[in-house]
């Protein structure tokens, strides 16, 4: 127990010593909240929800949302939605009933925040901007030094360390973007879809942790991509297991609170280090909406 509070005081420390950066962070959101809508935020949001409902979709049917749920990707306006690149057949094997029955879960759930987001925004909503679920990993796992090229459909463990690549920062968006909502009612709808993905996340983590030694490496190796690529260096970690035996299955700071992440580091992320507003990565033309 005390390695553990050692190693993420540790990190702490580390982010401590990096307040200069956390102090322009918070002039970033002061900024973000002046200038951006809730509705902004939400479709933000939106686009977000449209990448992981497509990957576990795909993952556990084989078909895109529209064809296997029904799902619109169409704007509220009308306006026609992306494409999405991913290799053929992309239903994954699973090798057990559990892990199999936990995907369809979180399906189910990622097309519901579609849903959801879409009713809430009404005509505001976004169409779902185009996305890749093939060259993006293979650009991520050469980053992450995970070889050239990665699929995270063709096997149960790399469909497990796909989802980890953008559960947690699904997770550290929400927690950044909600202090510049505006409107309870739109907070509590962020806050809600928030702590899903907050489950969705550990759940994926714990299975990682399962998976034994070599998944949790690669998970580290991908948590600090993903630091590394937001700017921080210091806002995320892998799941691993220290000297005294703990493991490090919650992604949270030495006070045990969710990290946060701006809109800016997010998009570094999905990008894949690309341009704001010229996309990359998961999002190769951008996202669509006001955040981009």
């Amino acid at each position: 127990m005390q390695a553990l509070e050692e190693k993420r005081a540790s990190r702490r420390k580390a982010m401590l010593l990096g307040g200069a950066a956390l102090a322009g962070m918070a002039l970033t959101r002061s900024a973000f909240a002046q200038t951006i809508t809730d509705a902004d935020i939400l479709n933000f949001a939106l686009n977000l929800e449209f990448l992981e409902a497509q990957y576990y979709t795909l993952a556990t049917t084989g078909t895109t949302i529209d064809v296997a749920a029904g799902i619109s990707t169409k704007g509220g306006d009308g306006s026609a939605g992306g494409s999405v690149t991913v290799k053929a057949n992309p239903k994954v094997n699973f090798t057990d009933t559990f892990t199999q029955d936990f995907a369809m879960e979180v399906a189910m759930d990622e097309q519901n925040h579609v849903k959801f987001l879409q009713t809430n925004l009404s005509t505001s909503a976004v169409a779902m901007p185009n996305i890749d679920l093939m060259n993006s990993f293979n650009a991520l796992a050469q980053a992450a030094g995970l070889g050239s090229s990665f699929d995270p459909f063709a096997s149960q463990t790399n469909f497990l360390l796909g989802a980890f690549i953008f559960e947690d920062v699904g997770v550290t968006a929400y927690q950044g973007a909600a202090p510049a909502i505006s409107s309870k009612t739109y907070l509590d709808k962020a806050v809600g879809i928030h702590n899903v993905e907050a489950y969705h996340a550990a759940s994926i983590r714990t299975r990682i942790f399962q998976a034994g030694t070599s998944a949790m490496q690669a998970s580290q190796m991908i948590a600090m991509t993903r630091a590394k690529l937001d700017g921080s260096n210091n806002d995320d970690m892998g799941v691993s297991v220290d000297s005294s035996g703990a493991a490090t299955i919650v992604d949270a700071d030495a006070t045990a609170r969710t990290y946060a992440r701006t809109t800016s580091q997010v998009l570094s992320i999905v990008y894949g280090g690309g341009a704001a507003g010229k996309g990359g990565a998961f999002f190769p033309n951008a996202l669509n909406g006001t955040i981009k």
